[in-house]
Order: C-alpha cells, then sequence, then structure tokens
C-alpha cells in the first residue's frame, strides 16, 4: 500500500502535530530571545548543538566514502538555503513581527511552491492552483496590512514582515532543490538516513552560518551593558537547547515519518496549524493575543490551499 493511501491514524495524526506544534514553539522563543542574542548567533548556535547531537548517529556521512563529496555543491546549497538562511531569517523578522505574523507568511508556502516550480523548473500552473494562490496571497496580504485596507495600499510593512517573506521564498527553492534530486539522486544510503542527510546539510550551513555570525558581530551597535552582546544565562541556556532538539530534531524526524506514512499532501494540512498553535503560545506567553485579521488571513491561506489541492 502505498503512502499516499495508508490510513490517517491517531498515532500517525500524533506525529504530524509535534512538528507544527514545536514550529510555532520555535518562533515564540525566538521572539521571547530577542535582545539576549543576536538572531544570526541564536541561529548559528541552534544548528552547532543539533549537529553536535547527530555526531553519534550519522558522523559515517563525513567520511571520504559516504558518497556525500561528490554532491558537495548540492549540500552546500541545501546548507545555506535550509540551516544558514531560514531560520536566520526568521529569528530576524521576530525582532519587529509577532510569531502569529510570521508562522501565517510561512504559511503561504504553497503559493512561492508553484510560483517557483513554474519559473526554475516549468512546471505549470493549474486554474486551480492559481485561483488557490490568489487565496492565499490574499490571505498573507490581510495579515501583513493589520486588517486594514489604508494600510495595504500604503504597503507599509514592518521590516520582519518583509524578512519573512524573504525566508518563505528560501525554503520554498529549498523544498524544491529536495523534491526535485541532482541527476542519479542523492546517494541512497543517506537519503535513507534521515540523521544523515541532516547531518550533511547542517555541516555545511554552519560553514555558511559561521560566516554570517562573523558579519553579524562586526556590525553589532556599540553596547554599553557589560554583559555584551550575549546575555549568558539559564533562560539563553533552556532556549537553546529548545530550538536545538525540538524544532530541529525531534519535528524533522517526525515530519519525515508522518509524510511517509500519509504522503506530501495531508501532511502539509497539518503543517498550516502552526499559525493556530503560535496564535494560543503568543497569548499565552508573550500576551500578544490574535486579532479578528489573524483568524481572516488564516481562512483565505487554507482556503487557498484546500482550493489548489483538491482533486
Amino acid at each position: 500500500m502505498s503512502a499516499s493511501h495508508t490510513r490517517l491514524t491517531p498515532a500517525t495524526a500524533a506525529l504530524l502535530l509535534a512538528p507544527p506544534l514545536l514550529w510555532a514553539g520555535n518562533a515564540v522563543v525566538g521572539r521571547l530571545m530577542q535582545g539576549s542574542i543576536p538572531p544570526v548567533t541564536f541561529n548559528f548556535v541552534r544548528w552547532l548543538l543539533a549537529g553536535l547531537m547527530l555526531l553519534p548517529l550519522a558522523a559515517w556521512v563525513l567520511r571520504r566514502d559516504s558518497g556525500l563529496w561528490p554532491q558537495w555543491r548540492r549540500f552546500a546549497l541545501l546548507g545555506l538555503l535550509g540551516v544558514g538562511m531560514y531560520n536566520a531569517l526568521q529569528y530576524l523578522a521576530l525582532r519587529t513581527s509577532t510569531p502569529i505574523n510570521v508562522t501565517l507568511v510561512a504559511a503561504s508556502l504553497p503559493v512561492w511552491m508553484l510560483l517557483l516550480g513554474r519559473l526554475l523548473y516549468g512546471v505549470p500552473v493549474t486554474r486551480r492552483a492559481a485561483a488557490g494562490a490568489l487565496l492565499s496571497l490574499a490571505g498573507v496580504a490581510t495579515v501583513l496590512a493589520r486588517g486594514s485596507l489604508s494600510q495595504l495600499l500604503q504597503v507599509q510593512l514592518v521590516p520582519g514582515d518583509a524578512w519573512m517573506l524573504l525566508a518563505t521564498l528560501t525554503w520554498a527553492w529549498y523544498s524544491w532543490l529536495l523534491a526535485r534530486p541532482p541527476e542519479g539522486g542523492y546517494p541512497p544510503r543517506i537519503r535513507a538516513d534521515w540523521a544523515a542527510f541532516l547531518l550533511a546539510q547542517i555541516a555545511f550551513g554552519l560553514c555558511w552560518s559561521g560566516a554570517m555570525t562573523g558579519v553579524e558581530w562586526l556590525n553589532l551597535p556599540a553596547s554599553t551593558d557589560a554583559r555584551g552582546p550575549v546575555a549568558w544565562g539559564w533562560p539563553l541556556a533552556l532556549a537553546l537547547a529548545y530550538v536545538a532538539i525540538g524544532p530541529s530534531l525531534v519535528a524533522y524526524r517526525c515530519w519525515g515519518l508522518g509524510v511517509s506514512r500519509v504522503g506530501p499532501t495531508v501532511a502539509s494540512f497539518f503543517n498550516n496549524l502552526t499559525p493556530l498553535f503560535a496564535a494560543l503560545m503568543s497569548a499565552t506567553l508573550l500576551g500578544e493575543p490574535p486579532r479578528l485579521y489573524h483568524a481572516a488571513g488564516f481562512a483565505l491561506i487554507v482556503g487557498g490551499i484546500l482550493v489548489s489541492s483538491r482533486r
């Protein structure tokens, strides 16, 4: 029985609920840590810790005979987009935007997948998919305009919204690179081992992220705070432990297992629960309750995805 015809069991539903819950927590924690650590540095330390935890499981992938190095350019690009850029841009977005806004903008991913698929790979866009894309874009516009038509007409975006749009485009390209492997495919042994496949990306991603962190530190404003740019302590340590283990390792593993059981179409609907979880967490932890325009935007985004994915 193929994955796309596998019945959605309670166990599989639990697997697919864990990633959006953890990813929503990532946005909230990223917001909480603003002012405690520079955003690009936060991303670098997150993936450094995740990579160290993966070493006992998949260190073999870094050996010369693992099959990784003939495709190092592809993995370097995956590492740049998925590890080096996406979450760094998200943490940067959370400086001026809210977790609800950030996760709602990220929920427009299928729209950008359609556009990049057409531009980069010549994948045709059906009328139904185009209609769904327009609905989802209307949802994103509703969120970015804070529900105000006058603000939408004046195109007044906070910097964080623009950063998150760029992050979502980055993730769309990353997703297409996964869906369209290089000629001959990814090395079978690496592709079959989730830990090895992720560690291969992290290894290159840390090089990119480390360089970006260096640039960030060179451009940090002069601080009069004796503690410096990073407020080391238990809050930051717990935040780093969470983002390194939960959104990075646990969510990745649960998502892979869930998609293998029910297929990417069904799984994508679970992914769009992330803004709802982010809204609940924000109201509880940050005192940032959701607004009516958040609900309207979410309804339009999900409606667009439902329209475009119906057979």
